[in-house]
């Protein structure tokens, strides 16, 4: 199948279910939960996760959809799957809660375990970053569309922009980092949204540390290799999906560069 074939609809799903989480939103009467895995949910995520799940399973009666809010597939049934849908409805829920606008909608289509097709929609701003594999990646807002490529850094410069969680303690991020590189910090909300910004060469890498799943990286790792760059773990290698039973990821690194030496860069605890 050519993911290119279904770009267009699938940011028209992303859409839709952003237009249903902007209206929870700014209304601001939703039901909060704290699931067994001790995050948080709300109506806005299971509205969203509603929406997109029954799209998408019209779109592609024959592909299964992985979402975050149904997530509890045994890997001895996802093990057999060639192709999928995985999606997060609502990342950044936490910003969600606080108000900051800082999330996003995340759909990839995942072949022989590797993103193909990634969308991430931001339902406060309406801008949708999308790549395709093979294709490139894009920005699209109000009509208009623009190809956008990560920053190509050198060996020789000095400084980083990294971005940054508003609600992770910067020290421990900047703590990782050669002290010879001076990181300038980019605070935003969202793992889909600090990737992007790398992709866009906004920041020049983002580092997670603490719990993400899978389906918070599936898209935004397409976007970010058609634009340039990498998504990897702290060890520098490769994001898998669906090869293991836990859908947890490990700590990981987006870089706009992959032709740094990262493995200097940043320091080996």
């Amino acid at each position: 199948m050519k993911p290119e074939n279904y770009v267009d609809q699938v940011i028209e799903i992303a859409t839709l279910a952003g237009s249903k989480i902007r209206e929870i939103y700014q209304k601001g009467d939703f039901e909060r939960e704290i699931k067994s895995d001790n995050t948080p949910v709300t109506s806005a995520d299971l509205a969203a996760h509603e929406i997109i799940t029954k799209a998408l399973m019209a779109l592609t009666p024959d592909i299964p959809v992985l979402s975050e809010e149904d997530a509890d597939i045994p890997f001895a049934e996802r093990c057999d799957w060639q192709r999928y849908w995985l999606v997060d409805p609502l990342d950044g829920t936490g910003e969600f809660i606080a108000g900051s606008g800082d999330f996003s909608v995340i759909i990839a289509l995942v072949e022989h375990n590797r993103p193909i097709l990634g969308v991430v929609y931001v339902p406060m701003t309406e801008v949708c970053y999308y790549g395709i594999a093979g294709l490139g990646s894009y920005k699209r807002k109000d009509g208009t569309e623009v190809r956008i490529s990560s920053k190509q850094l050198t060996k020789d410069s000095n400084g980083l922009r990294l971005a940054v969680s508003r609600r992770q303690d910067p020290k421990s991020v900047i703590k990782l980092f050669n002290q010879e590189k001076h990181c300038e910090l980019v605070v935003l909300g969202g793992a889909a949204l600090k990737s992007c910004l790398v992709a866009e060469g906004r920041a020049d890498c983002y580092v997670r540390i603490g719990p993400t799943g899978e389906w918070d990286t599936g898209a935004a790792q397409i976007i970010v290799e058609e634009a340039g760059g990498q998504i990897m773990d702290l060890n520098l290698q490769p994001l898998t999906y669906n090869e293991r039973e836990s859908l947890e990821n490990p700590n990981f690194i987006v870089v706009g560069s992959p032709a740094l030496e990262w493995d200097k860069i940043l320091i080996n605890e």
